[in-house]
């Protein structure tokens, strides 16, 4: 029998654990570091992975903080809402996004809003 992947959505809720409310939504992203520095952003949206390009290199962090600041600009939040929470020395990160689920929308409306945002601010 073959094997079934199973597919992961490239954005999700992951819901606090504990008494802590909220939690927070989680982008499968693909990094491009080391891109020429026009073309540094959001490069594509798809059902695999959101790629960001950005222009520092790949090291002592550089690009991790880049990703961050890309993905805090695009979504309009705090860059201090936004942390790499998995594959820090990775190209294929697990992007964390806090404060993005509030009590005036339900992880589907946050969800569907920043692929919205995420798709419109694709570099062309």
């Amino acid at each position: 029998m073959p094997q079934v992947e199973k597919l992961v959505p490239v954005i999700r809720f992951i819901a606090a654990k504990g008494k802590v409310q909220g939690g927070s939504i989680q982008l499968l992203c693909h990094v491009k570091p080391g891109v020429n520095a026009n073309r540094e952003g959001i490069a594509t949206v798809s059902d695999e992975a959101i790629e960001v390009c950005v222009a520092a290199q790949a090291r002592e962090g550089e690009a991790n903080k880049s990703v961050r600041e890309v993905i805090a600009e695009a979504l309009n939040v705090p860059k201090s809402d936004v942390e790499i929470a998995k594959g820090m020395k990775s190209r294929e990160k697990t992007v964390a996004v806090y404060n993005a689920v509030t009590k005036d929308n339900t992880p589907e409306e946050a969800i569907e809003r920043i692929k919205i945002i995420l798709q419109e601010s694709v570099v062309r």
